[in-house]
């Protein structure tokens, strides 16, 4: 893989596209292990004077353990391979370890983090921020039903860019 400017990551990954039309792997690793999940929401842009990015996981999903307890967490870009994302997104990784093998992708590590040989873009990111969301802060009282009807509101990861990589 080779690394990007920071300053070209908004050339390469349009998060409306990248987000709603492709998916994408949130990843982290805690002692050893890694494990992922399939997202699509999330934002790019500039914050606190740095480049960021920010996912919503919700607090059921198993990834979640491991991106508290790492502090770091990488994204992961692909151009198809599409099924290997909605198995990644449909298997609990609690239940099925191995389930990146499963899917056919090749986990790889780039400064200590985890990645994907098949990624096209990967970015590393350093956790600077935490907070559930929080329903009554809705403007629209009839939206949170919308993408929340159980109730488990996400919990907002975000993440300086350390770096970005092109595969």
């Amino acid at each position: 893989m080779k690394e990007l400017k920071l300053d070209e990551i908004a050339k390469k990954i349009d998060p409306i596209v990248a987000a709603r039309e492709n998916c994408f792997l949130v990843s982290a690793e805690d002692g050893g292990k890694v494990n992922c999940l399939t997202a699509g929401w999330f934002m790019l842009g500039n914050n606190w004077e740095k480049k960021v990015a920010a996912v919503f996981i919700r607090p059921q999903r198993y990834t979640r353990k491991f991106m508290d307890a790492s502090g770091r967490f990488t994204l992961s870009f692909f151009d198809g391979h599409m099924d290997a994302l909605m198995h990644l997104g449909s298997v609990f990784g609690a239940d099925e370890p191995d389930k990146i093998e499963k899917a056919g992708l090749t986990l790889t590590e780039i400064d200590g983090q985890p990645a994907y040989e098949e990624a096209k873009y990967t970015l590393i990111c350093r956790t600077l921020y935490t907070q559930q969301v929080d329903p009554k802060c809705f403007l629209d009282a009839g939206f949170p039903g919308q993408v929340y009807p159980d109730g488990d509101y996400s919990i907002q990861y975000v993440g300086e860019i350390e770096k970005a990589y092109e595969g």
